[in-house]
């Protein structure tokens, strides 16, 4: 999706930033474009000629009355403002209709309206009229986009779930080397009030918006912290944890940054373990979106992987993966190809004639990283937009093989444009993409599971856990990222290919029956307690 920058600024999309030359805007002449004046056109200062003009074409001398330079500029002037007028008036009557609407809704409705809420009501409508990803973004969805693509938000640094027992925040994880981090804010810990103001029973969505806010601001916030281990769960809101010790922590808002490329586990500096445990030589990387920063932490964490000794495969993880940035998506193939076709961009036509378009082709350049280690790429319904074009680009190329299920299907480029009063942003479809196979990624609304669309696993690598595994393996993924003191209750349990259906078969594709591998653990408070 084109996004331009902030001022002039991705459920799931795709997204590609410009500049905001493109933007509409007034031309105004270029006095080098005009014309000089011929030098015989008019004379001065001779008798006979003072303040006239002579037409040198002319057979017999004629003259006119010179015009004065300062009426001629007003003529010009008045001239192109009858010029513009004009093409007002033949270019705005929707504008001019809907301006209409707008006055007589204002002066005759019988309650008072807010005339922004009925532009933002009427802005929303025309665009559901074009498609599903088309929209008017401002508030907190414009704050939240601008925050995922660029991977940085003011805020305290801390992940959030919610305690359905005590209906608060309860601290999944503090980002590393953040205010929370530093304050000892810990996992489990609840939050009980944030500025003196209860969070029980206060959407998590509310909550985020409390605690971000502009570097620098300080809050206090309310910590729970329960006094004993509880059972050891893979759900972080069960259990009873009554008792609490609470202290009050001032924290002072900065720049948190997020990433969007993560490993297998936390190491105990918070950093991160690449490769598997359980299963030596096995790269794993997983990619949560496609933002400005993901293809450089991407290729920071192939290195540490190629560093290792023996690597034997990699695998790539897009489960769950929304989208992003149309170049970051590209950049990411780009590390594992060395020449060949990664996506093809179809825009609009240049008329209702015109039956196609010409395709715009990204194409690897030299040099890859990992040449010749197997590669596996992990999706399922979730995986969309630019993820798809990693999955479908990977497999088109024989770099990968995909396993799990069919992705979403979601082929479509949108650009984000801003608008002049900087009040909102308008996110507009304005191209497709294609595999470099040129097959179709996006899934139109007559589709049927027939038609060709998203991308398919390869042929015997189908994987379709029920809804409850797909739910137990979030749970205990969210407790294997934990970062920093993890309390027992909070540990996950169980290695990688033993919780992970969809993983395990993807390692099976990477070094065959690994019933027969030899099995090792790096840390054995990971291994799984008896009779599991």
């Amino acid at each position: 999706m084109k996004l331009l920058p902030r001022g002039a600024m991705p459920a799931c999309g795709c997204w590609h930033r410009s500049s905001p030359a493109g933007m509409p805007g007034r031309r105004l002449a270029d006095s080098r474009n005009r014309a000089a004046a011929p030098p015989d056109r008019f004379t001065r200062g001779k008798p006979g000629h003072d303040g006239y003009a002579a037409w040198p074409h002319s057979a017999q001398a004629t003259y006119i009355q010179a015009v004065p330079k300062r009426n001629f500029i007003l003529l010009v002037v008045v001239c192109l403002s009858c010029l513009a007028a004009y093409a007002a008036r033949e270019q705005a009557a929707p504008g001019r209709r809907f301006g209409e609407v707008l006055s007589l809704v204002e002066s005759s409705y019988f309650e008072r309206v807010n005339e922004d809420e009925l532009v933002e009501a009427a802005v929303d409508a025309a665009l559901g009229k074009l498609d599903e990803h088309s929209a008017y973004i401002h508030g907190d969805v414009r704050t939240d986009l601008e925050a995922t693509l660029d991977q940085r938000f003011g805020g305290v640094g801390l992940e959030l779930s919610i305690d359905e027992q005590f209906r608060v925040p309860v601290v999944a994880s503090p980002v590393v080397n953040s205010p929370a981090w530093r304050a000892g804010v810990r996992v489990g810990d609840r939050i009980e009030a944030i500025d003196n103001e209860p969070t029980v029973g206060v959407p998590l969505r509310d909550i985020v918006a409390r605690l971000r806010g502009p570097v620098g601001e300080k809050l206090v916030v309310q910590i729970a912290t329960p006094t004993a281990d509880v059972e050891a769960t893979l759900d972080p809101g069960a259990g009873a944890r009554h008792e609490a010790e609470r202290r009050d922590v001032t924290l002072v808002r900065e720049m948190i940054e997020t990433q969007s490329v993560l490993g297998d586990r936390r190491t105990p500096a918070g950093g991160w373990d690449w490769m598997i445990e359980g299963v030596p030589g096995v790269g794993f990387v997983r990619i949560a979106s496609f933002g400005e920063r993901t293809a450089s932490e991407l290729s920071a964490a192939v290195d540490e992987i190629a560093a290792t000794n023996d690597v034997r495969g990699v695998v790539i993880d897009l489960r769950g993966n929304p989208g992003g940035l149309l170049t970051a998506a590209v950049e990411v193939c780009d590390l594992f190809l060395d020449e060949g076709v990664i996506v093809h961009t179809r825009g609009r036509r240049s008329s209702d004639t015109d039956k196609a378009t010409t395709l715009d082709a990204r194409r690897a350049s030299a040099g890859s990283k990992l040449p010749g280690v197997p590669a596996v790429v992990l999706v399922d319904g979730l995986t969309a937009s630019a993820a798809e074009i990693v999955a479908a680009c990977l497999q088109d190329a024989g770099r990968a093989r995909v396993v799990g299920s069919r992705t979403f299907g979601k082929g479509t480029v949108q650009s984000i444009l801003p608008l002049s009063d900087d009040r909102g942003l308008l996110k507009l479809t304005t191209s497709e993409y294609l595999r470099p196979s040129r097959a179709p990624i996006h899934r139109r609304s007559d589709d049927g599971d027939d038609t060709v669309w998203g991308v398919s696993p390869d042929a015997g690598y189908e994987v379709s856990p029920t809804t409850e595994v797909i739910a137990r393996v979030a749970s205990w993924r969210r407790l294997r990222d934990a970062a920093g003191p993890v309390p027992a209750a909070f540990v996950a349990r169980g290695l990688p290919r033993d919780v992970d259906p969809i993983l395990a078969r993807g390692l099976e594709a990477l070094v065959g029956d690994l019933g027969n591998e030899k099995e090792t653990s790096r840390n054995d408070d990971h291994a799984p307690p008896s009779g599991e």
